[in-house]
């Protein structure tokens, strides 16, 4: 689970159900970029912002549909947009932003906030009185302010899921994933997949440091301190790497050389590609996968703690946030606050980036979702009443370290270093880059 997974190139040989849709959706979201709105460009009055976030070919498709309507509503306005799957925007964004070049207005996840707004990066949203902050919770808003400034707005909520092919499991007579089951419990459902369907029952966890924070909590620790330091030591991760590369070994998760093409796109993933019946994603993005697997996929709860302690939480989806070297930061505000406070947007968007945060957007909103977006609705709500509270944001390294879990983790998956060395591995360069 490699941060929010979302897009990449369809799955070869796929034939996704939606992909035509999507694509006329793309082709019209791109024109209407292209022209600036109905009028197009009208010479120098004309500003033109650049927005670019990750996601899956679905959030692509309403995200440039709710553009389109930004743009006959502001028809000043020309918004260039660009997506990507998060492991590649991640990167160009962390580029971009070195060089002082970052997109005007820029989706951002929970562990990019301290990064980039200590980093200078982030506009203070609090001097735009064009934004709307009087319908989100108060707690979800203070998730995207850095030492009491109001760096970054929240845009919905999301948990993590263990996303199946619910009829693949009933097929094979294994039960379904139930509220309250343990890692144990979940090993023991791969091995009875694999042994009844020939295939991985599951994407290999352990390169996932989203899982490894799951399966911490879950035993009342932590990934990170209050003070920004680790809340784990290297045996807990010689633990949870032991019990990832074990069950990998017995062939019950995806391969080593199919769990190092993970790059943040559902296609990529062994789920996506027809060749494991499950995997670890947040809510929304999961929607990707329904263009994939043939009959669906079904949302359920991740594994806890051995008491069925749950170690996931409602963490805010996604954030945006405005560059501290926009030209024209009033009119980037603007985008924002369209993307989070207005209703006609909220009826396109959906909950294609989890459920709108803009408690009479919720409440209005949600009753009317429907397919996967309802998916997601019902899936929250199943899980809100245990669902304990979640950690402040990661410290500013934790970008960085993502990169350096999976990698090490890679080196265990191929017999290079065993699950101790690399734990301890990570432990010394965690803490120097945590320093």
């Amino acid at each position: 689970m490699r941060g929010d997974r979302t897009t990449g190139s369809w799955a070869p040989g796929a034939r996704p159900r939606r992909a035509g849709a999507l694509l006329m959706v793309l082709l019209l979201g791109a024109v209407l970029t292209a022209c600036g709105g109905p009028g197009g460009t009208s010479g120098g009055s004309q500003v033109t912002l650049r927005y670019s976030w990750w996601g899956n070919p679905d959030r692509a498709a309403r995200t440039n549909e709710a553009v389109a309507l930004f743009q006959r509503k502001h028809p000043g306005i020309e918004v260039q947009t660009s997506f990507a799957g998060y492991d590649a925007y991640k990167q160009k964004l962390a580029t971009q932003a070195a060089g002082g070049d970052a997109p005007d207005v820029m989706q951002l996840d929970y562990r990019m906030i301290d990064q980039y707004a200590t980093g200078g990066v982030l506009l203070d949203l609090s001097s735009q009185p064009v934004v709307r902050t009087e319908e989100i919770d108060p707690g979800l808003l203070a998730t995207g302010a850095v030492g009491g400034v109001q760096y970054a707005l929240v845009q919905a909520r999301g948990t993590e899921a263990v996303v199946y092919d619910a009829k693949a499991w009933r097929a094979a007579g294994v039960a379904p994933p139930r509220a309250g089951w343990s890692w144990e419990e979940w090993a023991r459902s791969m091995r009875e997949l694999t042994a009844r369907t020939g295939k991985p029952g599951s994407v290999d966890p352990g390169q996932s440091e989203d899982c490894f924070e799951v399966w911490l909590r879950g035993r009342g620790k932590s990934l990170y301190t209050e003070g920004g330091g680790l809340g784990f030591t290297a045996a807990d991760l010689e633990r949870w790497w032991s019990f990832a590369d074990g069950l990998r070994r017995e062939g019950v998760v995806s391969p080593a050389e199919q769990t190092t093409q993970l790059d943040g796109s559902v296609e990529n993933t062994p789920l996506g590609r027809g060749t494991a019946l499950s995997d670890f994603n947040w809510d929304a993005p999961s929607s990707g996968f329904t263009a994939l697997v043939a009959d669906g996929v079904t949302l359920a709860p991740m594994p806890g703690g051995e008491d069925g302690t749950p170690g996931q939480y409602f963490k805010p989806s996604m954030f945006m946030g405005v560059s501290a070297h926009t030209e024209h930061p009033e009119e980037a505000a603007s985008l924002v606050d369209f993307m989070i406070n207005d209703k006609d947007a909220a009826k396109i968007l959906g909950a294609s980036r989890g459920i709108p945060v803009n408690e009479s957007i919720r409440t209005e909103l949600v009753p009317q979702l429907k397919d996967f977006d309802r998916t997601v609705a019902d899936y929250q709500a199943s899980v809100e009443q245990v669902l304990k509270a979640p950690p402040q944001a990661p410290p500013s390294g934790d970008s960085a370290l993502q990169t350096t879990f999976s990698r090490d983790y890679d080196q265990v998956s191929f017999g290079r270093m065993s699950p101790r060395e690399a734990a301890e591995n990570y432990v010394t360069e965690a803490k120097a880059e945590l320093r």
